[in-house]
């Protein structure tokens, strides 16, 4: 399994037990959709390895206490401490109307409602306080913040996500 066809679930944060148990730090805004997962790939060494649960449960909200096969000692445990935990994409759940997955996005034309066409999104920039759109326009980078209020629709179909920013924002970057 490549990255690539995979999405980030988490990261492995602490040991539980001395045997073995691991928490699982899940970057999500909805931690029961993944309450009852048979396995999970780890990224060791930049190989995502599969790693089979014999139980787990969710504890706090994102932290999901796990015991993986053959994870039977704090050894066991200490060697894939801080790795982070990946699903295959097809096991997202579909999203509709103006929800997105950052990964679905990219390569989709940008078109604001006075500006016009401003681009194809590049990547998005989620370090920031706020994620941007990271938007190609002949070889300009212009960022559009992703606010709810300003994205209008997302048309799947035609890859495109209609915004409208306040007037001036995109002529900045030009």
């Amino acid at each position: 399994m490549q990255k690539e066809d995979c999405f980030y679930l988490g990261k492995i944060v602490k040991k539980h037990s001395f045997k073995g148990e691991v928490v699982i730090k899940l970057d999500t805004d909805e931690p029961d959709l993944y309450e009852n997962l048979e396995s999970v790939f780890v990224d060791l060494g930049n190989n995502l390895v599969p790693f089979f649960i014999e139980n787990s449960r969710l504890s706090k909200g994102t932290m999901f206490r796990v015991k993986f096969e053959d994870v039977d000692t704090e050894a066991d445990a200490e060697a894939i401490l801080r790795s982070g935990v990946y699903l295959p994409l097809e096991l997202l759940p579909k999203l509709s109307g103006n929800k997105f997955y950052y990964h679905e996005v990219i390569g989709f034309t940008v078109i604001d409602a006075s500006f016009g066409e401003v681009g194809t999104i590049a990547s998005i920039n989620d370090t920031s306080a706020q994620p941007l759109f990271e938007i190609n326009r002949e070889g300009k980078e212009i960022f559009i913040p992703m606010i709810d209020d300003f994205i209008v629709k997302v048309d799947r179909e035609n890859q495109t996500i209609e915004v409208d920013v306040p007037e001036g924002l995109i002529e900045l970057y030009l």
